[in-house]
């Protein structure tokens, strides 16, 4: 399970999380929804310990181990992805390149290439192309399968339909469903309100660095007002 609980995040003195709690059980889907500049992102960094922003008070927890004083590499090894916002590629490497150009964390089989191209035939029909070369879609089927290459056990995905096409959008939603039948555990952050009610077990709404809602309820019509007013949405 991952826990964070209370968690005060900053970038110099600006302080963006405000006492941050969640929960993630194993093999669930949990969206984290929210309007920008929410924080969503900030916690996603914050989990995965890169260099920015700082955590002063708090605690991240998986499988009840802290991970507060990790460096990412290390958290990585605890077979933690990150599908980052913006995809991340490098545009001069090709797509195979991408997938191999970091060795798998332990000797596992779980995730090889061939079997990230069997869920992403694009991926393998364009193995040659370089990153700058590859659509939106296909940019992020390729930040998903370079998040497996490590043989994860929680993934981390910050806005991954950013940007899609709705029938890209679709695919997205059925990449997920497939990873959780695999046995994945996933964080989706997310701005898109429908697409995420359509794969979560459970919903988290973040507002001002702290979360104010939560929900398993997602089918509920009074649940999905609520969360629709937390948002936004009409």
């Amino acid at each position: 399970m991952l826990e964070v609980r209370d968690l005060h995040s900053y970038y110099g003195d600006a302080h963006v999380l405000h006492g941050a709690s969640l929960q993630v059980a194993e093999g669930e889907v949990v969206a984290l929804l929210g309007r920008n500049g929410m924080g969503k992102t900030t916690l996603i960094r914050s989990i995965m310990r890169l260099k920015a922003p700082s955590v002063r008070q708090g605690t991240i927890a998986w499988r009840g181990e802290p991970l507060n004083e990790l460096a990412p590499y290390e958290v990585a090894r605890r077979r933690i992805a990150l599908v980052p916002q913006g995809r991340r590629l490098f545009p001069s490497l090709t797509v195979l390149e991408h997938l191999t150009m970091s060795k798998p964390l332990n000797s596992r089989e779980g995730w090889t290439v061939e079997r990230i191209f069997s869920i992403f035939p694009r991926l393998g029909e364009r193995r040659k192309h370089r990153g700058g070369q590859l659509s939106g879609g296909e940019r992020q089927m390729l930040a998903i399968g370079r998040a497996l290459v490590i043989d994860p056990v929680l993934v981390l995905m910050d806005e991954p339909s950013e940007g899609l096409a709705p029938v890209m959008v679709q695919q997205l939603e059925d990449v997920i469903a497939q990873l959780k039948a695999a046995g994945l555990t996933i964080l989706l952050v997310e701005q898109n309100f429908y697409s995420a009610l359509a794969v979560a077990d459970r919903v988290y709404v973040m507002e001002t660095g702290k979360v104010v809602h939560e929900t398993a309820e997602i089918e509920s019509a009074h649940e999905q007002e609520a969360l629709m007013r937390y948002l936004g949405v009409h």
